[in-house]
């Protein structure tokens, strides 16, 4: 199996290679086509020039002057009649001049035209020039070897073969490099994973760069701690569960055992028994509240919404819990707008004020106040329940809607809690479409605060 570093080199290289074949060709064919026109276009001009001194002044030591100047160069000249014979060469006449001279000419431009530009195929190029005498007219025409044209792009060859070969031999480690490092991000990001697979959620993946690559990293990362923080949470709540049914069944136990003694007497006995009634009912609460979340978790937890008028619903909740807060003398007091109207389930929504009441309860002292409210704020109904009571310290804050989580371990047998009510709570509000948030000071009181859209 190809790896994804080897891959993507091959990729890289076969796509720049292609690349760099299709522009080197083009490039040579360019080069070589604008030399060859260069050649050709310097074979015209000469000629032209040749056929003006002819017209200025035609005669022997004109031809002798023009032969002995092209006998001086690269280049050949033939000059002949209109008849076709042949008036001055610099050079013998060979096959492949004669092929050029056998052409026939009719009404050829001034300038002159170019009569062979075949250089890989042909001996020679060339070219023609009319000219035009008193006594007679002719042509001019001028040869240039190809030998010199093919010494030429045999040269560019080399060149170019070997700035082909520089080229890939970077290209080979740019690549390399490249697929190193975009490759390297992608690597890590595997070996996270397979940890992740096995079930070592404590790996770090580093975010790198800011593109696609860096987004991925870091949703790895948000992946890994989530079923960090998830893992760590089962563990901890399977503590918990384990030490909430520990005790009231170590109690249970414990007691049947004494109960169970021969020399106990009917009052002993009847009291040892209501312990054990007692403990199990706990147990048995405990296990309907896990129920309960257990069923919202897996969405089989439905809800009947209708439309309330929120200050009667609010002020029988007010009437039912109002004995328990005079019994401990706890004012409780009741503001809110009478115009406000709510979609809710009457019965959970009532649950989750109860939760939130009785945790009031539980947590205020004698002489102290709670205050339910109620009022319209955005075009949202806003619901507060503020307590005096002893407050919630700043680092247990954002924990107090997890389940099993209680600020106070230490009181919780004695106030009856099993850190479940603001979890249950809290996902009643949100199956309502609503929000749930807390404020407290320590030692001032805590405000919890509803949210929910007006109906």
């Amino acid at each position: 199996m190809l790896k994804l570093s080897l891959k993507l080199g091959l990729w890289i290289f076969i796509c720049i290679l292609l690349i760099e074949t299709v522009s080197m060709i083009f490039l040579h064919n360019n080069v070589v086509h604008s030399r060859i026109d260069q050649e050709l276009d310097s074979l015209k001009a000469r000629g032209n020039s040749h056929r003006d001194v002819l017209e200025m002044a035609f005669d022997d030591s004109t031809l002798q002057h023009i032969g002995l100047m092209e006998s001086q160069t690269d280049t050949d000249v033939v000059v002949t009649n209109s008849a076709g014979e042949v008036l001055l060469t610099s050079k013998e006449i060979n096959g492949g001049m004669e092929q050029v001279l056998d052409h026939s000419l009719s009404q050829l431009p001034r300038q002159g035209v170019i009569l062979q530009s075949e250089w890989n195929e042909e001996e020679y190029i060339a070219t023609v020039t009319p000219y035009e005498t008193v006594t007679d007219n002719g042509y001019v025409y001028m040869f240039r070897d190809t030998e010199n044209v093919k010494a030429f792009v045999s040269q560019l060859n080399r060149h170019f073969m070997l700035a082909s070969i520089l080229i890939i031999f970077f290209m080979f480690i740019t690549i390399f490099l490249l697929t190193k490092a975009l490759t390297r991000p992608l690597i890590l990001m595997k070996e996270a994973t397979r940890k992740l697979s096995k079930g070592d959620f404590s790996v770090s993946v580093p975010v790198q760069s800011h593109d696609e690559l860096g987004e991925l990293a870091q949703s790895i990362q948000t992946l890994a701690n989530d079923l960090n923080h998830i893992k760590q949470e089962r563990n901890d709540f399977l503590a918990s569960i384990s030490h909430e049914l520990r005790t009231p069944l170590t109690y249970i136990k414990g007691y049947a055992d004494i109960a169970r003694r021969t020399n106990l007497s009917p009052q002993e006995r009847t009291h040892y028994l209501q312990i054990i009634g007692e403990e199990s009912e706990r147990i048995n609460r405990l296990l309907e509240e896990l129920f309960y979340l257990a069923r919202m978790d897996q969405n089989e937890f439905l809800i009947t919404k209708e439309r309330v008028r929120l200050f009667p619903f609010l002020h029988s909740i007010y009437e039912r819990v109002l004995p328990a807060f005079l019994n401990k003398n706890i004012q409780l007091h009741l503001d809110s707008d009478h115009d406000v109207y709510v979609d809710i389930d009457p019965s959970r929504f009532g649950q989750v004020l109860s939760n939130i009441l009785d945790n009031a309860l539980k947590y205020s002292n004698e002489g102290t106040a709670t205050t339910i409210r109620a009022f319209k704020k955005d075009w949202n109904v806003v619901i507060s329940i503020t307590d005096q009571g002893i407050g919630i310290p700043d680092e247990d804050l954002p924990y107090v809607f997890e389940r099993l989580y209680r600020v106070e371990k230490s009181r919780a047998r004695m106030t009856g809690g099993f850190g479940l009510g603001l979890a249950i709570a809290k996902q009643l509000v949100e199956v309502h479409g609503g929000s749930i948030s807390v404020e407290s000071r320590l030692g001032e009181g805590t405000t919890f605060t509803i949210v929910l859209k007006e109906s």
